[in-house]
């Protein structure tokens, strides 16, 4: 059993009481609970449990969430985790999203980003339509969430790797809703992540409720009047968690809390362990590991009274190279049964070589580190196009001249998987780029040269 600190042990008693306690200590002896999120931006929920063979267990307050057992399989390994058809997510991870109020057209921001479970939640409830920030502010993280972004087909992302503060100059009052998963001790890791154990102190707690202040002030700022904000933490302080909503509240009574959807298994928050505002405490939510099929979470639903104003806005700097969109535009046409829906327009940036079709809500983001400025589309190579493998998981076979669909379980899926040339059946045969898909879902690009498939 892991050794945790004693000031911990002694805070946690005092929480729960030494019977409770108890029961939330041997919870370390039991395996740890994995997640699977279903991509409903690719796939039904329903559609998805007809195709898959994995062992699966509902997650009762996710609709899309299910449980897996990682003795009995690998979901990391199946083709339909590179077709972006899941996500892998711990249970506890997958509440915060959810409880954000999120229409199609909508802007929101995934303030604390990486590795991407919440951006893509966000994301597949936008539909590909709207606005989604996903910010990060360290450089390796930021890129591992920008990979997770191209894996599930996300069409309107903005991948960021910025500190909040720099963000409010550019997104004043802009967003409709804000997920702030916020940095914490990671006291609700501890029987996943043993580091989290060894640096844990109550020092280290302190300085993590300050840093959510300073997170919290920022992210007000860039919300809508109307608009509504999740904060999150993996931790059980209340410290950082109702302390912290409380004392947000003190300052901002604009703000108020919301009810969200109560389920067998998760608790709400005490308000005798609150500071500044404890009223309304209760409505927020915390998952106990010894309560319900989790690790520690909190959540809080936040909405900012007022009415929206108009406000202006810069918008991106749009591709002009003429030569360049020629190139483009042919490839489309190559490509595309609609090759007008994709041609360039005053969305197509430029990052170096690279397109990226930037979302049209998107506001000029010069001086800004971004990583992904949209869907990236391809590369330029003299005088050819060479499409990017982001655009082809973005695609449904249904949206390209030609492709070659692969069963799950054929030797050639797995031989596309390794990255190797594959023989196709003479009805496959022709030239040219074409989507490879399995089942009926994208996997990337090959290019036919008679009877084989260049990888």
């Amino acid at each position: 059993m892991i050794t945790l600190p004693e000031a911990f042990e002694q805070e946690m008693k005092q929480l729960l009481g030494e019977e409770e306690y108890e029961a939330y200590r041997k919870t370390f002896d039991e395996a740890v609970h994995r997640g699977l999120r279903v991509n409903n931006g690719k796939i039904s929920t329903e559609e998805f449990l007809r195709r898959t063979d994995i062992p699966l267990k509902k997650v009762p307050w996710i609709p899309n969430g299910f449980y897996y057992d990682e003795e009995s399989c690998n979901p990391a390994k199946d083709a339909d985790y590179y077709a972006g058809l899941y996500y892998l997510q711990e249970p506890s991870a997958m509440t915060p999203a959810s409880r954000l109020p999120i229409e199609p057209d909508d802007r929101v921001l995934d303030l604390c980003a990486a590795p991407g479970g919440k951006s893509t939640q966000a994301a597949a409830r936008l539909g590909g339509e709207g606005l989604l920030v996903s910010n990060e502010i360290h450089p390796a993280r930021a890129k591992i969430l920008s990979q997770n972004i191209e894996r599930m087909g996300i069409r309107n992302a903005v991948v960021t790797n910025e500190d909040s503060g720099r963000l409010t100059k550019y997104f004043p009052a802009f967003f409709d809703g804000i997920i702030v998963d916020a940095p914490c001790s990671g006291e609700g890791m501890f029987r996943k992540d043993e580091t989290a154990v060894t640096e844990w102190s109550p020092e280290n707690v302190r300085r993590c409720a300050g840093r959510q202040q300073e997170i919290l002030e920022n992210a007000a700022m860039m919300l809508k009047p109307g608009g509504r904000l999740v904060y999150s933490t993996c931790t059980f302080a209340p410290e950082e968690d109702e302390q912290a909503i409380g004392r947000f509240l003190e300052a901002h009574p604009e703000f108020a809390l919301e009810e969200t959807p109560d389920y067998p298994g998760l608790s709400h928050g005490v308000p005798a362990w609150g500071a500044g505002v404890t009223d309304g405490i209760e409505k927020t939510v915390r998952i106990w590991p010894h309560r319900t099929e989790g690790e520690g979470h909190y959540a809080a639903l936040l909405r900012k009274t007022g009415e929206p104003e108009s406000v202006k806005r810069k918008y991106p700097a749009s591709m002009k190279d003429k030569k360049l969109l020629a190139v483009y535009e042919d490839f489309c046409k190559e490509i595309f049964i609609e090759p007008k829906k994709w041609t360039a327009d005053s969305t197509m940036t430029m990052f170096g070589d690279q397109l990226y079709r930037t979302p049209e809500e998107m506001v000029d983001f010069k001086g800004l580190r971004v990583l992904r400025p949209g869907l990236q589309m391809g590369e330029f190579k003299k005088n050819r196009f060479e499409p990017s493998h982001a655009l082809a998981l973005a695609l449904h076979p249904s949206e390209v001249k030609q492709n070659v669909n692969l069963s799950a379980d054929a030797p050639e899926t797995a031989a596309y998987l390794r990255g190797e040339t594959i023989q196709l059946s003479e009805e496959d045969a022709g030239k040219g780029w074409c989507l490879v898909s399995v089942d009926g879902y994208s996997l990337g690009w090959g290019k036919k040269s008679g009877g084989t498939l260049k990888n």
